[in-house]
């Protein structure tokens, strides 16, 4: 079906994986869409076809097994009666241990599905503000056009809404040595007094406090008015960071496989212009030797307990979730391709072995902060009727992405129907894409599904090894998937 201004229930801007599946899930629930598609009126440039669900990357939808976070959320998908994963299944190709598509079949089971279904009308042209009609679904994914983009940000203050994306790595607490590390907040405090915190991965000059968590000496003065504290990192004091300690043979290796390492080109469409506060670790390393010794990996206010003494330098793992069972490389973010930063990241003292959950990465995005923007489904608290679905909304990857477009479809037919929220339990797949919009951080990042974003298992259980906990976890998720499903 197809027309111009039809009338429908809901408004969905945006015929990617998101907006395709929220479509799809909405008129399955006897709602009215009207899907809204730039395409073929004008194209991103990452795109090269006219059909809905283009997949402008990889055809891989990554790991199967569901003793991976990934795998699991498929199968999640694949009970809730997914469209996007009925149609990966149906288009499959061999790929080992993965789920891999033909492109081209999936894009046009998608579009073939979404045209065909009595209650969605999709209609091609940009939209360059978001629509006045409520409720709507914006899904436009990582390239918004800039037109949109303006009027979201008008709409929620452009401090809220990020164009370039870093990401830093995140590591299986298990996987660390903790032998080889120890946690402490710089001078034993988890806040900064007296002068605003630098953000992760500036560069500072010498002798400046550059980390966030560092805290003032006792004998400093008062903060003047208007400086900012660290009160997440305050309340966390010693356990806010993990640190990894070099000595000074170590750093200088550290630093020259950084820099000689290969880096991910960035695509024709991206133009790399670095903010300052979140440069690559690789171009702070290219700017001198010392530059991380005094950015990020900056011993002030630290000491070893091994050695009673100040190391030459540190890299700080922060948590990643409550209950620390992942950690974030803190201001590590990169473009080093991943077989890199498995081979330089496993030189840090704590982390040979360590189990990387999330790799890191700097691309061009579009995102808003959503942990501050968003409510309970995922609508933005400024703007009641207008939700957000997809990578705008701060996911990662294909079945992130198609995942949040099907949850905020679930959520908002329930507040249509006038019934409570139900969402997903946190303890599945699908209840962690909400647990990571809704989970405060220092700078929010955008991430794929990790364990971590996952309730951790009842501690009445004891210690399973990491495959049998993840086994665990994804039976238990599978269990209460059915049971919410079920009475839903």
């Amino acid at each position: 079906m197809s027309g111009a201004e039809s009338p429908c229930d809901v408004v969905v801007v945006g015929g990617g994986l998101a907006g395709c599946e929220a479509s799809y899930q909405l008129a399955q629930r006897g709602l009215r869409v009207r899907l809204v598609e730039m395409k073929p009126h004008r194209r991103t440039p990452a795109q090269t076809s006219d059909r809905l669900a283009e997949l402008v990357c990889s055809n891989s939808l990554r790991g199967a097994a569901l003793s991976n976070a990934v795998g699991l959320l498929k199968e999640e998908l694949r009970r809730v009666g997914s469209l996007a994963l009925r149609c990966a299944d149906e288009t499959a190709v061999p790929a080992g241990g993965a789920l891999a598509v033909d492109r081209e079949r999936f894009a046009e089971a998608m579009t073939r599905a979404i045209e065909a279904h009595p209650r969605i009308a999709v209609e091609r042209r940009e939209v360059t503000e978001i629509p006045a009609e409520r409720p709507v679904i914006l899904a436009t994914g990582p390239l918004t056009s800039d037109a949109l983009a303006a009027s979201l940000a008008a709409a929620v203050g452009a401090e809220h809404l990020a164009y370039y994306d870093a990401i830093a790595p995140i590591v299986s607490a298990d996987s660390i040595d903790w032998s080889r590390v120890w946690k402490q907040s710089r001078y034993g405090k988890g806040t900064v007094r007296g002068e605003r915190p630098a953000e992760p991965g500036r560069a500072a000059e010498p002798g400046r406090p550059a980390e966030p968590g560092q805290a003032a000496e006792p004998e400093r003065a008062a903060p003047p008015e208007g400086a900012e504290e660290r009160r997440d990192d305050a309340e966390a004091g010693d356990e806010a960071y993990v640190n990894c300690p070099f000595d000074e043979a170590q750093y200088r290796a550290f630093v020259r496989a950084l820099v000689a390492s290969e880096k991910v080109e960035a695509r024709d469409f991206e133009e790399v212009r670095y903010f300052e506060g979140c440069l690559p670790c690789e171009v702070m390393a290219a700017r001198g030797e010392q530059t991380l010794a005094f950015g990020p990996m900056k011993p002030v206010g630290l000491t070893d307990p091994r050695t009673g003494r100040r190391p030459y330098a540190v890299l700080q793992l922060r948590p990643e979730d409550e209950a620390a069972t992942a950690y974030n490389l803190v201001g590590f973010q990169t473009r080093m391709k991943y077989a890199e930063q498995l081979r330089v990241f496993r030189m840090v003292p704590g982390l040979e072995e360590a189990e990387f959950l999330r790799m890191g990465s700097v691309h061009r995005n579009t995102f808003v902060d959503a942990p501050a923007l968003l409510g309970p489904a995922m609508e933005l608290r400024a703007l009641p009727g207008v939700h957000l679905a997809g990578q705008i909304a701060g996911v990662e990857g294909y079945v992130e992405s198609a995942a949040a477009g099907f949850v905020c479809a679930i959520l908002l037919a329930q507040k249509l129907r006038n019934e409570p929220l139900r969402p997903p339990p946190p303890t599945t797949a699908l209840g962690g894409i909400l647990t990571h919009l809704g989970r405060k951080q220092p700078t929010y990042q955008p991430s794929n599904i990790t364990w971590a974003h996952i309730a951790p298992l009842d501690p009445a259980q004891g210690k399973l090894r990491k495959r049998a906990r993840y086994e665990a976890m994804a039976e238990r998720a599978l269990r209460d998937l059915d049971a919410w499903w079920t009475a839903g």
